[in-house]
């Protein structure tokens, strides 16, 4: 076997020796089109830069070099892609149409894009991942150069688009399966290896990962590196005893599993080591996945302009092949990949908001992609279900700031670890008072003030055996941390109305006077105030929060309890940084997508009072079995009203009867009172 390998180094060696010199020759050489040779000489550049990063890492000099020289390193890999100069960077559609046309200026920047995805690899030593990124330009290169030189003109569009095509395939085996053996085999990962073993107290270490860091990145992990280790112990603790706790009310085995699968922003660094050596405690070895990993954001709107970027290539067939690729790999790992117990989130808050601008240069999907890459998704899901069932895993999240959110950042990370640690049985005790209210009702009726122009009625399951069943899950800090929360599956039909939202961000996108239109639980209007043409906030919506389906229903309503968040986030000016986790405690909020039981429905779920939460399915979901690319939607988005903008919420009986739950942003049942007592201290 290590014979084998050898020899495939070998390969993989010569190969690379040769595609540098092509690359070096390329850069000397000029076609004669202005604009390529522009665009193929700033790559070539870029090209031989990450090979002499790839050479620098393969020395060991991350570990030995200056500061300033690794600092040095990060900047010039990621310049070119800043805000300050994106703007005259072909990386940037827009740029690239500016210089050619829509067509090419999309392509071209996703050619770019995907040769500078190559920086983390080039930053674990993977050679063949670099390798392939390189030979995928000088196919490109080479191609644009004959069209040229026999014919003087561009190659046909479709040509170069074909090569981008068959780059995508052919290499899915190879990407697909390193994913998947990081996801199942513990052994081996340099994320792992730098939580692990790397001085904590030298800064130095972040730049192993090859993510771009700033100040931000560096400061956080100077913080922590100062904090007293009962502090470290305490945060490693909530969020490891979280995990441990999912999977105990939920009655799910952990002791089969061996693996937990860690995301985190770098800089949390000396937390995770404490929580590695709990989850050892608990039977399982940390595993770290690129896409787990996150450092600072050079550029969102980078992100965005090519989130869509698949457009240019994705058809029926690719994405049978994609699919067909994942199950070999989880096939060929189905022994190591069953051990997988699920994520391990720490989240991070306190960026600046950002607001996107759309381009219609930026590649967009066609009705027919919408359509199979909703259907691509489903299947997909499926795929992860089948070798990692979903009664056997489950996650726990929890989520601290960052430097960027301002001057008073060790208050509000002070603040931060007292909400993620607040009395659970407190909590517990309050929001039963909550479901025993809430189990008498037929449906609940939410009304909004202060501009709000919310409108709602929400059904609710009808209890059989009141005595032993309940309608909504008692939450305290388990898989969400932190505490303060009870919530339920709506019945679709019967739930009617409007909801709105002055202000929100969902996954990270800002939208204001946000607004939904509900029929029988189902969207079917929406709008926003982000764009002044209403057709324009019509798309936004779509893809980032429909993520391309027609409509989605309501999967979850819930009610946030923990004021104390709320207060710390009014408190400090940070209502527009806080992550979802913390944002749906302060107040009732509402998911579009699936329900919080996806894939799990069938497993029966108890509340501390003994009682079976029976509504875990909705009509949609209730379809899994005959019809599951009807049954699920993989996205689940929660959409939080806060209380100041919360005129009633009431428990409305069958006869008429109401049981009022919140009014004027205040809790009125009797025994939850407490709740209000930090919305008193403003």
């Amino acid at each position: 076997m290590e014979q084998v390998q050898s020899e495939r180094k070998e390969v993989l060696q010569e190969r690379y020796g040769l595609i540098r010199e092509r690359i070096k020759e390329m850069g000397n050489e000029s076609m004669g089109h202005p604009a390529l040779d522009a665009y193929f000489g700033k790559l070539a550049d870029f090209s031989q830069k990450l090979g002499d990063y790839y050479a620098f890492v393969e020395q060991g000099h991350m570990r030995d070099a200056q500061l300033s020289r690794l600092q040095a390193w990060n900047h010039d890999l990621y310049e070119d892609i800043l805000p300050e100069h994106y703007g005259q960077s072909w990386a940037n559609p827009a740029y690239g149409a500016s210089q050619m046309d829509e067509q090419w200026g999309r392509l071209l920047a996703y050619v770019y894009r995907e040769l500078r995805d190559g920086i983390v690899p080039a930053a674990q030593g993977d050679l063949e991942d670099v390798l392939i990124r390189m030979e995928f330009l000088v196919e490109i290169y080479s191609a644009c150069v004959a069209a040229w030189q026999e014919e003087k003109q561009l190659p046909p569009f479709e040509t170069i688009r074909q090569i981008v095509y068959w780059y995508n395939s052919d290499y899915s085996d190879i990407r697909t399966e390193k994913t998947v053996r990081r996801m199942a085999c513990p052994e081996g990962n340099p994320a792992v290896d730098i939580i692990m073993e790397a001085d904590l107290a030298d800064v130095r270490y972040l730049y192993r990962y090859g993510l771009y860091v700033t100040e931000n990145e560096l400061e956080i992990a100077r913080f922590l590196y100062s904090l007293p280790q009962d502090t470290i112990d305490t945060m490693a603790d909530t969020y490891t005893e979280g995990y441990r706790i999912g999977f105990e009310v939920t009655g799910k085995d952990l002791s089969i599993k061996k693996t937990v699968d860690l995301y985190y922003h770098i800089g949390f660094e000396r937390m995770l080591r404490r929580a590695v050596e709990n989850f050892a405690g608990l039977g399982l070895k940390p595993v770290v996945r690129e896409v787990n990993l996150e450092g600072a954001r050079p550029n969102r709107q980078y992100a965005y302009d090519h989130k869509d970027d698949h457009g240019l290539i994705w058809d029926k067939a690719l994405m049978q092949r994609k699919l067909e690729v994942l199950k070999t790999a989880y096939e060929h790992y189905k022994q190591e990949i069953r051990g997988y117990a699920g994520p391990a989130v720490v989240e991070i808050f306190g960026e600046e908001p950002f607001a996107p601008e759309s381009k219609p240069q930026a590649v967009k999907l066609s009705p027919e992609q919408q359509k199979l890459w909703v259907e691509y998704c489903a299947k997909n899901m499926e795929l992860y279900t089948q070798y990692i069932p979903m009664p056997e895993r489950s996650f726990t999240i929890i989520a601290f700031p960052v430097p960027e959110i301002g001057e008073n950042f060790r208050e509000i990370f002070e603040d931060t670890i007292k909400v993620n640690t607040l009395d659970y049985m407190k909590y517990r005790q309050i929001q039963q008072c909550l479901i025993d209210a809430l189990d008498q009702a037929d449906h609940v009726e939410i009304r909004g003030m202060n501009g709000n122009a919310t409108d709602l009625s929400v059904n609710l399951w009808k209890l059989q055996k009141p005595e032993k069943e309940t309608i909504f899950e008692n939450c305290v800090a388990d898989v969400n941390i932190p505490v303060g929360e009870v919530f339920t599956s709506p019945v679709l039909e019967g739930t009617n109305g409007v909801l709105h939202v002055s202000r929100v961000f969902l996954h990270g996108l800002e939208y204001r006077d946000l607004s939904f239109t509900f029929k029988d639980g189902m969207i079917t209007d929406y709008s926003c105030g982000n764009f002044p043409d209403a057709e324009e906030g019509r798309r936004y919506i779509k893809e980032n929060v429909l993520f391309h389906r027609d409509t989605l229903p309501m999967g979850e309503f819930a009610i946030g309890t923990n004021t104390t968040a709320y207060m710390m986030a009014r408190r400090w000016g940070i209502e527009n940084k806080l992550p979802i986790l913390i944002a749906e405690k302060t107040g009732p909020h509402f998911a579009v997508g699936d329900t919080c039981f996806t894939h799990t429905e069938d497993v029966k779920v108890y509340n501390p009072d003994g009682k079976e939460i029976v509504a875990r399915e909705n009509e949609k979901s209730r379809l899994r079995d005959t019809d599951p690319a009807e049954a699920y939607f993989n996205c689940h988005t929660d959409i939080t009203l806060p209380f100041d903008e919360l005129g009633e919420l009431a428990a409305v009986k069958k006869d008429g009867t109401r049981i009022p739950i919140i009014a004027e942003g205040r809790f009125v049942l009797p025994g939850s009172e407490a709740l209000n007592e930090p919305l008193e201290q403003a």
